[in-house]
């Protein structure tokens, strides 16, 4: 049987671990709405972890600690001091007092909290009262004073002017098998304390409750009041210890006052079953939490990720819309445009010179050797043209797309963030005028491969011969782009003639259907080319976002682990 629950214990442990693992590893970057209060959620589940759940499973007979918490001035320092007999813990007028907390364990509990078991996040040091101003410390009190089997720990206000204390307030507050919350007549219905005490609650924390500096004459009417909101909040079980108000002696309060508590923690500490029982409620509580809190965690990481894919989505919709805005470029006429159709005018001349192709396509020939051949610079500046309308086509595309992108990236959460740490992301790439010539010079090069592969056999090769390469592949590109859709005025005329003319000219040397498969696959090449392109310019916005949140489904990973939690309670 023993064995049994030893494995069981284990196996519960190996989960709670992998839990912590898997909440540590969640990562909430994006400014969202209550992204805060996620954070604050992930940090205190996490301290719990470490500080109490982890620690206790794995030392179910350690010492009971007993985290002494309040509000300020509520008398936490005083309390603790007089309940060992002298000054501890150092009280004071001045707020905040208590900036690093003080654990109070008798000499033979040290194992217990000399090393890092609980509170692996501070560092443990001895000395004087007045050393408790060192940050991320807990000084460590051995005294007889405290039975063997319970240990005191005087924690800074939870209500703190200083965010840190009272972050460390509720860290500590979390590490507790038993919470002995401070109050005082004046300050006990405080909106802050009861915030801490639900969650307390909600968590099947054992807590005690000190009511403090109460007048005499309102011991009872106060004590009513106070037992009716602690049921109300399903604490009505937690003991209840009341302290009027007294003077001090030597900074102590009357033994008197503190007798019932003293004798109380005595018993408690005595009590192996009573202090059993107080750490199952306490562990059990924790262990029941974290179902909910993963989930909320799970909730919040979802959040995230949604406002991850928003941000990558807008790249991927700006960069698509570039894209198509090429294709169409492609198609409609827009690359005959102004100089290139200035250029190939200079050759064919205007209509004219098209009505007579279909009688004369033998001039056609001879002109267009003429032109390839007897006047190269004619072809070359044709081809130049034809290279720069590309170039400025898919260049001012991309721009078109990274300033689109940035723009709608200022309006999403964590959007704004990402792009004050890479300006760069608000224009393309500094390279991109550069890799987009050479996309063009590749591309034209994929032409003149396609013309010398179309022209194997020896009778094809001799008209290319005839014609040149480098001539015919100009053709061919002018072929791929020409036609009249978004072209009017008199413009229309020469665009069709460019490719009646183009058209004509390839037939008579490759043959209908190879044409058109040769003006297909150079409008594909290009489209490949300028897809590929886009998708890098897309890559760095893609990267900017994964660089700060990696989708890696982790929200099931956090789901699973509570579940086995969960399973192995």
């Amino acid at each position: 049987m023993a064995s049994g629950r030893r494995v069981a214990a284990e196996s519960l442990l190996e989960a709670v671990t992998r839990l912590r693992a898997a909440v540590e590893a969640t990562r909430l970057p994006f400014d969202l709405p209550d992204v805060a209060r996620d954070r604050v959620a992930r940090g205190r589940l996490l301290d719990q972890l470490d500080d109490y759940v982890i620690p206790r499973l794995t030392s179910l007979d350690a010492a009971l600690l007993a985290v002494v918490g309040g509000s300020t001035g509520a008398g936490k320092s005083t309390l603790v001091n007089s309940l060992v007999g002298r000054e501890v813990s150092q009280p004071g007028v001045l707020r905040p007092t208590t900036r690093s907390p003080v654990l109070i364990h008798h000499p033979q509990d040290a194992r217990w909290f000399a090393d890092q078991r609980i509170l692996p996040g501070l560092a443990r040091v001895t000395g004087a009262p007045q050393d408790t101003t060192a940050a991320g410390a807990v000084r460590l009190v051995a005294t007889e004073a405290v039975s063997v089997g319970l240990a005191l720990l005087d924690a800074p206000d939870i209500d703190s002017v200083v965010e840190a204390n009272r972050n460390l307030a509720a860290q500590l507050l979390a590490a507790a098998d038993l919470w002995l919350f401070v109050t005082t007549a004046a300050r006990y219905a405080d909106a802050v304390p009861w915030e801490l005490l639900r969650e307390a609650a909600e968590r099947g924390t054992s807590v005690a409750v000190v009511l403090d500096r109460v007048p005499p004459e309102a011991v009872d009417e106060i004590r009513t009041h106070l037992a009716g909101m602690l049921r109300e909040q399903g604490l009505g079980r937690a003991p209840l210890f009341t302290i009027v108000e007294s003077r001090l002696t030597d900074g102590l309060l009357p033994r008197d006052q503190i007798t019932p508590l003293h004798d109380w923690l005595q018993a408690l500490a005595g009590d192996a079953q009573a202090r059993s029982d107080v750490v199952r409620h306490t562990l059990s509580g924790a262990l029941e939490s974290l179902d909910a809190r993963a989930g909320a965690l799970g909730q919040a990481l979802a959040r995230q990720d949604g406002a991850a894919r928003d941000l990558r989505e807008v790249g991927s919709a700006a960069y698509a819309e570039a894209l198509s805005h090429v294709q169409d470029g492609m198609r409609d006429g827009t690359l005959l445009r102004g100089e290139v159709l200035a250029r190939w005018q200079e050759f064919v001349g205007t209509g004219e010179f098209f009505r007579q192709v279909e009688s004369t396509v033998s001039r056609l020939r001879d002109r267009f050797t003429s032109f390839v051949k007897g006047e190269p610079a004619r072809a070359a500046d044709l081809g130049a043209a034809l290279q720069t309308g590309v170039e400025s086509l898919v260049a001012n595309q991309a721009e078109l797309a990274a300033t689109w992108t940035a723009r709608r990236w200022r309006a999403l959460p964590g959007g704004g963030h990402l792009l004050a740490a890479d300006p760069s992301l608000l224009r393309s790439s500094p390279d991109v005028d550069e890799r987009v010539r050479r996309l063009v010079r590749d591309w034209q090069g994929d032409i003149l491969e396609m013309v010398r592969q179309e022209g194997r056999d020896r009778r094809t090769t001799a008209r290319i011969m005839a014609y040149g390469v480098n001539g015919l592949g100009v053709v061919l590109m002018l072929v791929t782009f020409a036609s009249t859709a978004g072209i009017t005025g008199a413009e229309v005329g020469i665009a069709g003639g460019t490719a009646v003319v183009g058209q004509k000219l390839l037939e008579a040397i490759f043959g209908d259907q190879a044409v058109r498969e040769l003006s297909k696959q150079a409008r594909h090449k290009l489209e490949t080319r300028v897809a590929a392109l886009y998708a890098e310019q897309r890559g760095r916005y893609e990267g900017a976002v994964s660089a700060v949140h990696v989708e890696q489904d982790h929200g099931a990973v956090l789901a699973a682990a509570a579940a086995a939690v969960r399973a192995a309670r």
